[in-house]
C-alpha cells in the first residue's frame, strides 16, 4: 500500500491540488500477478490532481505523466514511450449500498472507494479515500494495446524475420485478394482431385 489517501472531511468547494508519485516498485507489485512482460519504468507515475466536495459528492480531475520502456507490437524493439492521461472521477456516499461484486466489497472496506464499471464514478465511504487501485487502473488504460516504435514502423518480415527498418528482404508477399479468395483455392485444389 502507499500514501495515496485524500481526507474527506477537509475537502469543501474550492478545488484542492495533489501531486503523488508513483515509484517504479510500486507499479512492479501490482504487475506481480499479471501474465504480461513487467513494463520498464523510467520516471516513475506522476499524478496531479485537484479534488473538490460539490453536496455530498467528491469530483476529482487531474492528469496522469510518465515515461515507460515498451517492446513494439511490429519489430518487437524496445523504446521509450511518454504515457500522458486525463482521468476524472465522481464519488457519492455509499450510504447504505454495498458493491455486488468482492473485489468491490473489499475496495470498499480497505480503501474507502469503490469504482464503478466506467472507472469515472463510484462510492465512497469513510474518512479517508484510497487511490491506489485507482491510479492503476488509469496507468493500465493509458498504456498502448499495441505499442508502436513509430506509426511508420513497417515491422518484420513474416516469412524470414528481417527487420523491415533495417534491410529489405527478397520474400514475396502472399497477400489474398479477398477473405473468400482461401475458399476459392481451396475449391480449385478439390476440383483437380
Amino acid at each position: 500500500m502507499s500514501d495515496f489517501k485524500i481526507q474527506v472531511d477537509e475537502l469543501d468547494e474550492k478545488a484542492k491540488s495533489f501531486r503523488f508519485l508513483a515509484s517504479e516498485s510500486w507499479w512492479g507489485a501490482r504487475e506481480e500477478g499479471s501474465d504480461g512482460q513487467a513494463t520498464e519504468v523510467v520516471s516513475g507515475f506522476a499524478f496531479q490532481l485537484d479534488v473538490a466536495r460539490k453536496a455530498d459528492d467528491i469530483i476529482l480531475s487531474g492528469d496522469l505523466e510518465a515515461e515507460v520502456i515498451l517492446e513494439c507490437s511490429r519489430c518487437a524493439r524496445r523504446y521509450s514511450h511518454a504515457l500522458r492521461d486525463p482521468f476524472s472521477l465522481a464519488l457519492e456516499p455509499a450510504k447504505g449500498r454495498e458493491p455486488t461484486d468482492l473485489e468491490g466489497v473489499q475496495g470498499l472496506a480497505e480503501n474507502g472507494v469503490w469504482l464503478g464499471e466506467d472507472l469515472e464514478a463510484g462510492w465512497f465511504r469513510g474518512p479517508k479515500i484510497g487511490l491506489d487501485d485507482f491510479f492503476g487502473e488509469v496507468i493500465a488504460l493509458a498504456m498502448p494495446l499495441q505499442p508502436l516504435c513509430s506509426e511508420s514502423c513497417p515491422g518484420i518480415c513474416s516469412h524470414c524475420g528481417a527487420d523491415l527498418a533495417k534491410t529489405q528482404c527478397d520474400c514475396v508477399d502472399e497477400r489474398l485478394e479477398s477473405p473468400f479468395a482461401v475458399l476459392a483455392m481451396l475449391k480449385g485444389v478439390t476440383e483437380e482431385k
